[in-house]
């Protein structure tokens, strides 16, 4: 049975790379054809595109003036010959490493192959003449070659470095080659690839090892796949090449947009390829919304009207392979005990900074806000408090409002008590029950007259009075209003506009998704930025579940459910960053989160993720909230998005102040988004 492409990578503009490490053998093109058609048929089977080969894998690298005779020139031909016949019925492009003749000089050449057709020869175009390497004793270079073609292994084929190469029927799939030191220069050739359109650079390498060599060429990769917008497919010559004055370790790396994807287990005989799915769409994406790329693309002449585009029929067929690709569960949240540390530090002291620099500009002499005993209220007051420790200003100046209502929990609370005292803020007490009874009963709402209506205006009255009282305290005791609502609540619109939640004199936390102030609590008690006192009720409030409590709990004593209504955090904090940072369709969406969320106990969970709360979604419950999701965030939500406070953006993943990140009109609709998730997904 045929699967829907929805399971397809190729639908979701990914693509399959490999970076292969075949055994050479020094001087013999025949046994180094075998290898390379070996590991091409593994790569067929894994279900590759394309297959990175290191520099010269056919003729053999440390050969010296061997590179010069004909025998071996022949051999290296038949050896081409031999390998693109047997690529006629394998899926994946190969890029092979072999010193050509052409015109009477010897090229060091990457040559692109296709089902048995040769794409294309690109020669390098810097050839190395120091310390141990003596490139140019037997080859030319390639700069300046193009528009040229040459004949061999009996086809004629386009030459030069002038050359990209672009499938037909997969749009995005477009590659360039460079050859080992071209990506040493200060200009390799592949930012000109780049500039004209390639979104994999490719870079085949024989580049021996020395001690730290490792470490630069992982720099190199990383910095060019950042600064190029791209993937970065790396190659280098490993076991079998001659050893008599060097070594070789056999590096393959894959990088995306400065992330490595996939690295190989250097010094290993046994290495042979390493895959990676890269997300081409992605980076097209990326290339879309960084205008300084296409600046630089005009400032360099436009380098996409100096290059011949390579057309090929690349044949996906849009099959099942699995996805070979980390896909972080929390993307906001870093997998890697040091990292998640860094961010961390770095996003509660943007808030801590931005807060403090708040307060003197505005010469406010208090800080007002609203202690709800609840994750958001509480992080945006630790937030303050070492803010006004920086300023050498007593926490007493922080003035700290708890506003029971008529779902208020006693354990909340408590809560927020407990930490206004730790704290040592001036902490004080409004019940709004009564302001809310006169304002309902004003209103002539069922609830004043006795009966159980719990709608949006029962809500509203309470969120709106509040924040009224916040803003009037703030307006008597000369201070300002510290908005704690986070990045999570502002996309799905859970917040009351105007006066309620949205509004404030700062928002701090509106840079913040849900899923990672929990973490940044938890860092502020793991690093002891407070007191013992403090950090025994921070883990208290991390374990109370998120809800606004302005509906009374019903006949069982279940409390109103944030998520019930809107959906798991850790699944809106998922489309939120890939849809806002990245603009993917809500189908790739769905396939990205699936695959992240399917099985609890596949891929990596945040650090100290607690074993008990590890769950899994599948793709109808993925699909349902998604569409929620767009709803919310396309259609309904907006306007209060573009009437935001000031707040810092603190993650890469982007912010949704309407001077910042996200700009987008109040009475946009929803409906291109969820006909394409439903137009893309199988049936459910």
């Amino acid at each position: 049975m045929t699967a829907h492409p929805f399971a397809s990578i190729h639908t979701h503009g990914l693509l399959r790379v490999g970076a292969c490490t075949p055994p050479a053998s020094v001087g013999d093109p025949a046994a180094n054809a075998r290898a390379a058609i070996d590991l091409a048929r593994e790569g067929h089977e894994a279900g590759a595109d394309l297959l990175v080969f290191p520099e010269l894998n056919l003729t053999s690298y440390a050969i010296d003036d061997l590179h010069l005779q004909d025998a071996l020139c022949a051999a290296t031909e038949a050896a081409l010959a031999e390998v693109v016949a047997a690529s006629a019925d394998l899926n994946p492009v190969l890029l092979l490493g072999a010193a050509l003749r052409r015109g009477g000089r010897l090229y060091n050449c990457a040559v692109a192959v296709s089902r048995g057709r040769i794409l294309g020869v690109v020669p390098k175009t810097y050839l190395p003449n120091y310390r141990e390497y003596y490139e140019k004793r037997w080859f030319a270079p390639g700069v300046g070659l193009t528009g040229l073609s040459i004949r061999v292994a009996g086809q004629d084929a386009p030459f030069g470095t002038d050359l990209l190469f672009a499938a037909s029927d997969l749009p995005d799939f477009v590659f360039h080659a460079e050859i080992c030191e071209d990506y040493w220069a200060p200009l390799p050739p592949s930012t000109a690839g780049a500039l004209a359109g390639a979104l994999v650079l490719c870079n085949l390498s024989a580049s021996n090892i020395v001690i730290g060599k490792a470490r630069e060429r992982e720099l190199l990769c990383a910095s060019q796949s950042a600064r190029t917008l791209s993937a970065y497919v790396y190659s280098a010559a490993g076991m079998g090449e001659s050893t008599t004055d060097l070594s070789w370790d056999g590096q393959g790396m894959i990088h995306e947009l400065g992330e490595l994807l996939a690295q190989s287990q250097r010094f290993d005989r046994a290495n042979g390829a390493i895959y990676a799915d890269v997300d081409l769409a992605r980076l097209r994406l990326e290339r879309m919304r960084n205008g300084t790329f296409n600046d630089c693309a005009a400032a360099n002449g436009h380098p996409e009207t100096r290059f011949r585009r390579i057309a090929f029929d690349h044949r996906p067929d849009f099959a099942d392979i699995g996805l070979m690709r980390a896909v972080r569960r929390y993307p906001f949240v870093p997998n890697t005990p040091d990292r998640l540390d860094d961010d961390c530090y770095e996003a509660f002291n943007i808030q801590v900074e931005a807060l403090r620099q708040r307060l003197v500009a505005s010469g406010a002499k208090r800080l007002v806000i609203g202690v709800s005993g609840g994750l958001d209220s509480t992080h945006a007051l630790i937030v303050a408090a070492k803010a006004f420790d920086r300023l050498d200003r007593p926490r007493s100046d922080i003035l700290g409002f708890t506003m029971p209502g008529f779902a208020t929990g006693e354990a909340t609370k408590a809560n927020a008590w407990t930490l206004m005292h730790a704290l040592g803020i001036t902490g004080a007490e409004i019940d709004i029950r009564p302001a809310a009874r006169q304002m309902l009963a004003d209103m002539d709402h069922p609830f004043a007259r006795g009966e159980a209506v719990y709608d949006v205006t029962f809500e509203n009255v309470q969120a709106g009075l509040r924040t009224d009282y916040l803003f009037r305290l703030a307006n008597q005791r000369q201070g300002i209003v510290l908005g704690t609502g986070d990045l999570s609540e502002l996309a799905l619109g859970w917040c009351t506009y105007g006066v309620g939640d949205q509004m404030s004199h700062y928002g701090v936390n509106a840079g913040v998704p849900k899923t990672l102030i929990q973490y940044l609590i938890r860092w502020a008690i793991r690093t002891d930025q407070f007191d013992a006192a403090t950090d025994t009720v921070l883990d208290a409030i991390l374990g109370t579940e998120i809800s606004p409590e302005l509906v009374p709990a019903d006949d069982q004593g279940r409390m109103q459910s944030t998520e019930d209504r809107v959906g798991p955090y850790a699944l809106n904090d998922f489309f939120l960053h890939h849809i806002v940072r990245y603009g993917m369709a809500p189908s790739k969406v769905a396939f990205l989160c699936h695959h992240a969320w399917a099985d609890a106990t596949k891929g990596h969970w945040p650090i100290d993720f607690a074993e008990d709360a590890k769950g899994a979604y599948d793709l109808p419950v993925i699909a349902g909230w998604l569409e929620k999701f767009l709803w919310r965030f396309f259609q309904t939500s907006q306007f209060k998005r573009s009437a935001l406070p000031n707040g810092p953006k603190v993650s890469g993943g982007g912010a949704l102040s309407p001077r910042g990140d996200w700009r987008a009109p109040s009475d946009g609709v929803a409906r291109a988004w969820v006909e394409e998730l439903r137009a893309g997904l199988p049936p459910l």
